[in-house]
């Protein structure tokens, strides 16, 4: 498995868990709101990606918009993660 798939499916397993759902029912193309997720939800993701990958996500969870990290959808927050986790390699 490379690591980018190793980081999608460990993302997915994150959000997965914070939306009460099998990952296999997890698609990149879902936004966190359809899947369910309110805003605490995405905050417990943003602390679960945090200390999985130990990377600092710059995010404003009281102002999404203005924050850097794209929360859109769940293949907005793996390319996300996966650029935390590159910058952090370098």
């Amino acid at each position: 498995m490379t690591q980018d798939r190793a980081i999608a499916d460990t993302v997915i397993a994150i959000i997965a868990e914070q939306a009460v759902r099998d990952p296999a029912q997890i698609a990149p193309a879902d936004s966190l709101q359809e899947l369910g997720i309110d805003s605490m939800g995405v905050v417990e993701c943003i602390f679960a990606i945090e200390e999985t990958f130990d990377v600092t996500v710059p995010f404003n969870a009281n102002n999404p918009e203005a924050g850097s990290f794209d929360i859109s959808t769940v293949g907005s927050v793996i390319a996300e993660v996966e650029k935390l986790v590159a910058e952090q390699r370098s």
